[in-house]
């Protein structure tokens, strides 16, 4: 192109355009009048002129150039004539200087005239030109923003794709999200629930950390030896325990000062490897046997596992080694029932008694004669002690007060009971197919919950965070007519068609739940109110959730071939031990059954749950130990 075309063609152009490189002040203006208004206002942007973020018009791209592109336009460029460099110049600059609607003419007009060699061209090198690393682009917090939406799978993915990626992908505001979202809760996204774990990890880590360090954490002093003999002879005790509970203090608070920068991406991936191992069955099992009779009650907490027999003794496991730390002998009859804390194990017998243990020590501490027949059933919670009885009468004790009174309304062998203690009420369930609800406060029945049709044998309150996946509604749930509550005695069964006619007659509004409590909640708004949510397992095979606020059974769980006698759960799973020999893993909220397990030779009276492990025992003397943690598991129980 010659330089005077050039110049009565191009230039002008440019200086239209981009008069800020190509027509600097001083040199667009050669009037040598006086200057007119006109001339020194700013021309008004052209309403056409509409550009992606890419191509603004008062600036340059900012989109990074790929270097070997242009390295290999530069060196097809030098190839060609100086006539051809320069025109191909003058075409680049134009379209450069070109406003929105100019530069799709001038693309129409250049995809018009190409053949399909070109064309290919063209859609090779669009396709290229579209992928754009929009987290580059984009400020860090939205770009964390936007890695948030992602799910475990396509985050992981993305911290593969450049170093960049990976920085944003593995920031602990990103996963410290991601663990929120799953950590002993289920996602309301993708229905994945991550156990807790954190009381065994400390524990954990707190033994790695002694092990390490040059210094123990916790100074333990030998009882055995002089020295340390004619010290504590001659400290005084209360001034020797402050001084060591000072000292473990300032470990702990160091080691938790030293989690604190551990990782969140760590603590989410330790979670997940547990939480697939729930999901997918792989486990590993320990058979603990000692008993000389089959095992009617467990429990366990990280190394120690409690079991009862009706050889009417207590033992004591180290789950790790597999051995009797100590055996409990008191009971002279079978043990039907037993929990465990720190410092003290209570149990119940056949025998009439309930004990007061140090699980440490095997001291029998106190000896409550307080039911006429035997117990079936203890719990407690901080300072009271709530116990059932085949003599149909609950027995709720306060250590505090040394208060004890007597809860009557069943009208059979009361199989299970359990404490509220932040709403002061107390559930029951028993042989008359009913579960109560009792004030503690008022020592009066305030709810009955009606709708098994074998003996109720146990009663779980859900987490404040469950909710149902669904709830039916009343007249799709045939359980729904054989439920009532109210206060003092149950009354009769209602039959569908009137509890249809009701419905119709009144109109559908939403109870008041502190009403439904009665008096002692309306009266003082600051209590706080029961579980919204209980399951109870019965006789009739199958595990009921309730609704405690209106009463209603709301959903049936049905998969067991006899009668249920163990049921435990948390937010993320429930477990059942059956008179089938089988153990069932349920999904709470779903209420369907994810796997079961057999082995047992006998029926399974009693189960136990963590966050990584389960335990059921059986009437033929076994516990059996399912530990989902660890590399040495193998894919086990039967999927549903």
């Amino acid at each position: 192109m010659p330089s005077e075309l050039v110049g009565k063609t191009v230039s002008p152009f440019l200086k239209e355009h981009i008069p800020g490189l190509y027509a600097p002040i001083g040199k667009g203006n050669h009037h040598t009048g006086p200057v007119s208004n006109s001339s020194t206002t700013i021309r008004k942007r052209d309403p056409n002129s509409k550009y992606c973020y890419r191509h603004r018009p008062d600036s340059k791209c900012r989109r990074a150039a790929d270097e070997s592109k242009m390295g290999f336009i530069q060196s097809e460029l030098n190839s060609l004539s100086s006539a051809d460099q320069e025109a191909i110049t003058h075409v680049w600059s134009l379209f450069s200087a070109a406003p929105s609607k100019h530069r799709e003419l001038m693309l129409q007009g250049i995809i018009t005239q190409c053949c399909f060699p070109q064309l290919s061209t063209v859609s090779r090198e669009v396709q290229e030109q579209l992928k754009i690393d929009f987290l580059a682009a984009l400020p860090a917090e939205l770009s964390y923003k936007i890695l948030c939406y992602l799910d475990t799978v396509s985050l992981c993915k993305a911290a593969q794709v450049s170093r960049r990626w990976r920085n944003l992908a593995d920031d602990d505001l990103v996963w410290h999200r991601m663990c929120e979202q799953h950590i002993d809760r289920k996602c309301t996204k993708c229905g994945w629930g991550l156990p807790l774990l954190e009381r065994k990890k400390l524990m954990a880590w707190s033994r790695h950390q002694q092990i390490h360090r040059q210094e123990p954490v916790v100074v333990e002093i030998d009882d055995e030896s002089p020295e340390s003999g004619m010290q504590k002879r001659q400290a005084d005790d209360a001034d020797e325990r402050p001084a060591k509970r000072q000292r473990v203090t300032a470990a702990r608070q160091q080691l938790d000062q030293e989690r604190k920068f551990r990782p969140w991406k760590d603590v989410y991936r330790d979670r997940f490897k547990v939480g697939y191992n729930w999901k997918t069955g792989r486990c590993s099992i320990r058979t603990f046997k000692g008993h000389e009779n089959g095992v009617t009650c467990l429990q366990f907490d990280d190394n120690i596992l409690a079991t009862g027999s009706y050889d009417t003794t207590i033992k004591i496991w180290n789950i790790e080694t597999g051995e009797v730390m100590r055996t409990l002998r008191g009971h002279t009859s079978a043990v039907r029932c037993l929990q465990f804390d720190d410092t003290k194990l209570i149990s119940g017998g056949f025998d009439k008694t309930i004990k007061i243990w140090n699980w440490q020590t095997g001291e029998c501490l106190s000896t409550l004669q307080c039911h006429t027949e035997g117990v079936l059933s203890v719990h407690f919670d901080g300072c009271t002690l709530a116990s059932g009885s085949i003599d149909k009468t609950v027995k709720i004790f306060s250590f505090d007060s040394k208060q004890t009174f007597c809860l009557r309304g069943h009208t059979d062998w009361v199989n299970h009971v359990r404490i509220d203690s932040p709403s002061r009420v107390v559930f029951s369930a028993s042989d008359d197919l009913s579960v109560k609800l009792w004030d503690l406060d008022s020592k009066q029945c305030i709810k009955t919950f009606l709708g098994h049709v074998g003996q109720v044998q146990q009663v779980l309150l859900m987490p404040p965070d469950f909710e149902p996946d669904e709830i039916p509604s009343i007249t799709d749930n045939a359980d729904a007519s054989s439920v009532s509550s109210g206060r003092g005695r149950s009354t009769s069964p209602v039959s569908a068609d009137q509890l249809s006619q009701q419905q119709q007659q009144q109109p559908q509004q939403a109870p008041d739940p502190r009403a439904t409590y009665g008096p002692g909640f309306t009266s003082d708004l600051g209590r706080p109110l029961p579980p919204r949510y209980m399951l109870t397992g019965g006789l009739d095979n199958t595990v009921r959730l309730w609704d405690t606020v209106t009463g209603k059974c709301i959903r049936s769980m049905f998969g067991h071939v006899e009668g249920i006698w163990g049921l435990v759960g948390d937010t993320l799973r429930v477990v059942t031990g059956a008179n089938d020999s089988m153990t069932k893993i349920w999904e709470p909220r779903s209420g369907k059954c994810e796997r079961s397990f057999t082995g047992h030779a006998g029926p399974v009276t009693c189960v136990g749950l963590s966050d990584s492990r389960m335990a059921s025992g059986s009437e033929d003397g076994e516990v059996r130990i399912y530990s989902f943690e660890g590399e040495r598991v193998e894919e086990r129980g039967t999927p549903s």
